[in-house]
């Protein structure tokens, strides 16, 4: 059996901001919905994104909460062109994210933005071509 990521939890600081922000600003779509929780479906072909009260997922983990700065990880967004890249990158940026590079064509070929959600979680959209 191989590795699956079928869901990705982010602790957030509040929940209600950031499933506002994944479900009406990058069109996610709510499965659960609970106090303190909820489970989107990011589409088709992709994992579900669940969102949870950062110190209940701490403690859920058994690790502390005092977290921060940069967490060594980020989710990627793969498109099929770079007008795709532009929108999504205005469309987070709207719903709230902060941009945190500007989308360029990149050394290896491809084009890339990046912005950060508002609980500072890093995404990246790219295209290869």
């Amino acid at each position: 059996m191989s590795l699956q990521a079928s869901v990705i939890m982010l602790g957030v600081k509040d929940v209600d901001r950031a499933k506002k922000f994944y479900v009406e600003g990058m069109g996610a779509t709510v499965e659960q919905d609970f106090p303190g929780f909820a489970r989107c479906s990011l589409g088709d072909g992709s994992s579900k994104l669940a969102l949870y009260e950062w110190e209940a997922h701490a403690q859920d983990a058994g690790v502390s909460p005092e977290g921060s700065g940069f967490r060594g990880v980020s989710f990627h967004y793969l498109t099929d062109t770079r007008e795709e890249v532009d929108e999504a990158l205005r469309n987070a940026e709207a719903a709230g994210a902060t941009v945190v590079k500007a989308a360029v064509a990149a050394e290896w070929g491809g084009y890339d933005a990046w912005f950060s959600d508002p609980d500072g979680y890093l995404w990246k959209i790219a295209t290869e071509a």
